[in-house]
């Protein structure tokens, strides 16, 4: 089963993302900006997330995304991992929220995490 261990090997091997203690919690940030967000009970982390987007992921896989009543105003949703089928579609996850923070300079230094898009996981169902 995937863990917040997962989480954090995996952010940490996108290209100049840090980590940061803040709130209590790790996060993970990309030229400063916070792309991943780890809550203490480590069963989920949050990911950002257009809020158009959102609705849609949240009403598709309800069991897998989600938002707290705290967070609803902001652009993020929450992922839990004991849903998640694999560590490809974590990394899918994880990745997408990455191009979003990231500046320009890097999307275009490394096009094998392609292009900006939005939450979509990346796989195909079926």
């Amino acid at each position: 089963m995937l863990d917040s261990d997962d989480v954090r090997r995996i952010a940490l091997s996108l290209p100049e993302t840090v980590e940061k203690v803040a709130w209590s919690m790790p996060t993970f940030r990309v030229a400063g900006k916070m792309y991943i967000t780890v809550p203490d009970d480590e069963s989920s982390f949050a990911v950002r997330c257009p809020k158009q987007e959102r609705t849609e992921l949240i009403a598709a896989e309800p069991e897998k995304f989600w938002v707290p009543p705290h967070e609803a105003s902001s652009a993020w949703v929450r992922v839990r991992l004991a849903a998640l089928e694999d560590g490809d579609e974590l990394r899918d996850i994880l990745v997408d929220s990455w191009r979003q923070a990231a500046p320009e300079r890097l999307l275009e230094a490394h096009p094998e995490l392609g292009p900006v898009a939005g939450p979509d996981t990346g796989h195909a169902s079926g």
